[in-house]
């Protein structure tokens, strides 16, 4: 289906496939003869954009031409075709699979190696896997049987066409040829200098720093490919771990790490220095663990990258944290609390002073959750002042203090000089020990909110935390104002949800009582948008403890957290437990990932 002479057939195909009534059947047919007409008397309009919107003269397509078509509406007027719908419709015509490529899902060598590629953009065909002695190829054209022969008679394979967009086929092809290439070249410049990290005894001629990092634009075009690959799949952290004969790349994908491709052995070394220079972190260090950070700018918005290495077995482990503007900062009604609980949580931030913690493990949400309750109170007659070990993310609205320990600057001694900074807001990125726990304190006898993080598995849990930190009962019951315990759990992808049936006695690790034999649930089916996961996206789930009059003296008399816990039941404490059982029930995430998120 590539020249524009076949745009009638492809016009029969959907209107016998009802993508498209009589009316809009006429209109393509129109529309395509006033087209012709106008070539045929000028051959040049071929070269320009005159004839119809968003053409590439370069590669004029019959499905470019019928997705720049206004086709009529009788509810919205005017609406266009999308690429997709069309290939959809010509896959079951043809009764060949449509896919959409999931790099994620795809093997770098499979792709790369079975095709130069040339090839693959000349012909817009990307092998995909091998699946037995069958190699499942993505084409853009079922007609266009010559590049399958080839692609048989080259492998030997019996060759299964799929159908897929010509966006997405060449994403791989630029995406996959490009790391692949780079990695290759790489490979090559430093074969001969490459250190064996498999042998600490062997002696190998390193190249320096200078060579590494300001010669080699392979390993520069390598990294940026990772970068903008991790960006496009919606990872939130990006894994560099060397093992003995090579170093694989991972992405955590709503909360999930995902194998995703594997540099050389000689190549790593150079990739961690040009990601540490990047990150202004000492490149010539490898025995120490160090943090930095990388501003990245796209088409899409600015993100910040937040780098860790460490030395581990066979090298230097790195970990990137992808940070963006519009995840960290979100409105408190979209964050995942209950009616109930947001009010309970807004009343505390709107006071002006007391102590709110934020309880959970690492990797709970609770730097967002800390980002969006600043950014709601903040305003320009209030000065809020963060004190964060490292600092998460700009934020011009915020005075922030990033912790470096090396010239004495900790969280103690920096809150300590921030109550000489006239604050009205204090944000502690962690409660870590006794001097910062009786710092935080004293900033909220002295008229300040304070917020900050304990690690805490629940609400009333922090009470003890704290008096572990041999801080004095009175002294907690006077400045705590409110314990948020907080877990994410993944939301079902709106794309392929269904209705599932569940019998009662899956529910009986919930201790919930169930009247009826089955309870009809939401769950994700898996589709292209979620990578065949069934969910797409995070949400928190909360416990919120407010502590009132009743609490704060119960508190002050060292009474037993599982006393304080029953009370605060009985004045409308909801549990981790009930509110993702509540969301479970009304269709925002599974049975399965509530199960997960209280074994954890």
């Amino acid at each position: 289906m590539s020249t524009v002479t076949d745009i009638k057939d492809l016009a029969k195909i959907l209107l016998k496939h009802k993508v498209i009534n009589d009316q809009q059947h006429r209109e393509i047919r129109a529309r395509f003869d006033a087209v012709q007409k106008k070539v045929k008397k000028n051959p040049q309009l071929l070269e320009s954009h005159s004839l119809l919107p968003n053409w590439d003269p370069g590669n004029i397509t019959t499905i470019d031409v019928v997705t720049a078509i206004p086709l009529p509406d009788s509810k919205n007027g005017k609406f266009y075709l999308n690429e997709e719908t069309i290939l959809k419709t010509i896959a079951k015509e043809y009764k060949i699979p449509f896919r959409h490529l999931d790099p994620l899902e795809l093997e770098l060598d499979v792709v790369t190696k079975t095709i130069p590629k040339p090839f693959a953009q000349k012909h817009l065909v990307v092998p995909l896997y091998k699946d037995r002695e069958k190699l499942v190829v993505a084409i853009n054209d079922p007609e266009n049987q010559e590049p399958l022969e080839g692609i048989r008679k080259v492998t030997g394979l019996d060759v299964a066409p799929c159908l897929a967009t010509q966006k997405d086929i060449l994403k791989i092809i630029v995406e996959f040829f490009g790391f692949k290439s780079s990695m290759v070249q790489a490979e090559q410049e430093f074969h001969k200098s490459s250190i064996d990290l498999g042998n600490l005894e062997q002696l190998n001629r390193m190249k320096s720093p200078e060579e590494i990092t300001s010669s080699d634009e392979h390993v520069t075009s390598a990294v940026e490919y990772i970068f903008n690959y991790a960006m496009d799949q919606r990872a939130s952290d990006i894994h560099l771990e060397p093992k003995r004969d090579k170093a694989l790349v991972r992405f955590r994908i709503d909360g999930i790490l995902h194998e995703i491709h594997s540099v050389p052995k000689g190549v790593y070394p150079a990739v961690a220095s040009r990601i540490k220079m990047l990150a202004r972190m000492n490149i010539s260090e490898k025995r120490r663990p160090q943090d930095g950070r990388i501003k990245a700018e796209r088409r899409s918005g600015l993100f910040e990258l937040r780098v860790s290495s460490m030395p581990v077995a066979f090298g230097e482990k790195i970990v990137i944290r992808i940070l963006q503007p519009e995840i960290l900062f979100q409105d408190l009604e979209s964050l995942g609390l209950s009616t109930e609980d947001l009010i309970r949580y807004q009343n505390s931030l709107t006071r002006p002073h007391g102590i709110i913690l934020l309880t959970g493990p690492t990797g709970s949400g609770k730097t967002t959750t800390l980002y969006s309750s600043l950014k709601s109170i903040a305003t320009s007659e209030k000065n809020v002042v963060t004190i964060e070990d490292p600092i998460e993310t700009i934020c011009e609205d915020f005075n922030q203090i990033g912790i470096q320990t090396a010239v004495g600057i900790t969280f103690s001694s920096s809150l300590r000089h921030v109550l000489r900074q006239d604050p009205d807001i204090i944000m502690i990125g962690e409660i870590r020990d006794s001097e910062t726990a009786e710092n935080a304190i004293h900033a909220s006898l002295t008229g300040h909110l304070v917020l900050s993080t304990l690690h805490t598995n629940d609400s009333v849990s922090a009470v003890s935390r704290l008096m572990d930190l041999e801080i004095e009962s009175f002294l907690i019951s006077t400045t705590l104002t409110c314990v948020v315990a907080q877990r994410l759990v993944r939301t079902i992808c709106p794309n392929c949800r269904s209705k599932m049936e569940h019998h009662k006695r899956e529910f009986e690790s919930l201790q919930i009582g169930i009247e009826k034999d089955t309870v009809t649930l939401w769950q994700g089916m898996g589709c292209e948008l979620c990578r065949h996961t069934g969910y797409l996206g995070r949400i928190g789930v909360y416990e919120v403890l407010s502590i009132s009059d009743p609490i704060q003296q119960m508190i002050k008399d060292k009474v037993h957290p599982i006393d304080i816990f029953k009370h605060a039941r009985k004045e409308g404490l909801r549990t981790l437990k009930e509110n993702a059982i509540a969301m479970m029930l009304k269709g925002t995430t599974t049975f399965q990932e509530v199960i997960r998120m209280i074994a954890v």
